[in-house]
């Protein structure tokens, strides 16, 4: 049973494929076809956390394959009315594949130590491997090969930036930190990268600009994610210097592209003048989740191998 947890989960050459899969199914898509790859499958979603991008692009994906999705809310008793080993087993017996958005990763890994079809995290707290994959897929439209290119990763060590880290790492591309003392990656998460990733060229620094200057995209999201609302003032403080703006992009090379994972606290992380400029591609980036999803999906589900 194949699980997509961490993208610790995934070679190079599954990722290259699942992308190859999502690059045939966006080409059909953009065309008029909807290929059903998955008819009569279902998708169940366990969601703790609000989501637009997730929770839709799994949806229409999953419809577009010719399958159906079910999303499950407190009515299930998620985490509640029993343990998850039992909520598990019998979860698996109805559906094949369940796509979760917990609060705490812990939740996923036990899910999916129980569950009997394949469990595809959604985002938690430590990793959201959906939206890295998406967002390189989206480099690779945008600059082929992706090997020896790199990414600037500005702002808080977020799952968001764990996930790009390791994807990084998969493909090749060299991946550069600017981030405060006291929001980097701690050792616990540096041993694990690079065991899992041994091959990954990461460099931090407290430099936004130096950061920038060599690569062909600049990353940021927010500086208080959901649960971190009592930080937020702090973060503001601590993470002034690191906004992207116009003087910051200024420093990248041309043809640099703008990524955000949205939503976007604009004014904060990032100005409108950079979200909204021709370098910005959070619009194509934020719809290559369905395609790159509906990838995982073909791919996981033996509709493609």
């Amino acid at each position: 049973m194949r699980h997509l947890i961490t993208l610790a989960d995934l070679t190079s050459a599954e990722i290259e494929r699942i992308f190859s899969i999502a690059e045939d199914l966006k080409s059909k898509f953009d065309r008029g076809l909807r290929e059903p790859l998955l008819p009569g499958r279902v998708m169940a979603l366990l969601f703790e956390k609000q989501s637009l991008r997730t929770r839709v692009s799994f949806e229409a994906g999953m419809a577009h394959l010719g399958g159906s999705s079910l999303f499950l809310g407190e009515d299930v008793g998620f985490g509640k009315r029993e343990n998850m080993r039992d909520f598990g087993r019998v979860l698996g017996e109805l559906v094949d594949v369940v796509v979760v958005r917990a609060k705490k990763h812990e939740v996923v890994v036990d899910l999916a130590e129980h569950c009997t079809c394949s469990v595809i995290n959604g985002l938690t707290d430590r990793a959201h491997p959906c939206q890295a994959l998406a967002d390189l897929f989206t480099l690779r439209e945008l600059f082929g090969k992706l090997a020896g290119r790199t990414l600037a990763w500005i702002g808080d060590g977020n799952n968001v930036a764990r996930s790009l880290a390791r994807g990084c790492g998969k493909v090749g591309m060299n991946m550069v930190m600017a981030t405060p003392k006291g929001y980097r990656f701690d050792d616990a998460t540096m041993t694990q990268l690079k065991r899992e990733v041994p091959g990954l060229q990461l460099t931090v620094t407290d430099d936004p600009v130096a950061a920038v200057g060599d690569a062909v995209a600049v990353y940021t999201d927010v500086w208080a994610s959901m649960g971190q609302e009592a930080e937020r003032e702090k973060r503001c403080r601590d993470f002034a210097r690191y906004q992207v703006n116009a003087e910051l992009m200024s420093h990248a090379q041309k043809g640099t592209v703008f990524l955000h994972c949205l939503p976007a606290r604009r004014g904060e992380e990032v100005t409108d003048e950079v979200i909204d400029s021709p370098q910005s591609v959070v619009i194509q980036e934020a719809g290559n989740r369905m395609h790159v999803q509906k990838g995982i999906l073909a791919w996981l589900l033996g509709a493609q191998k």
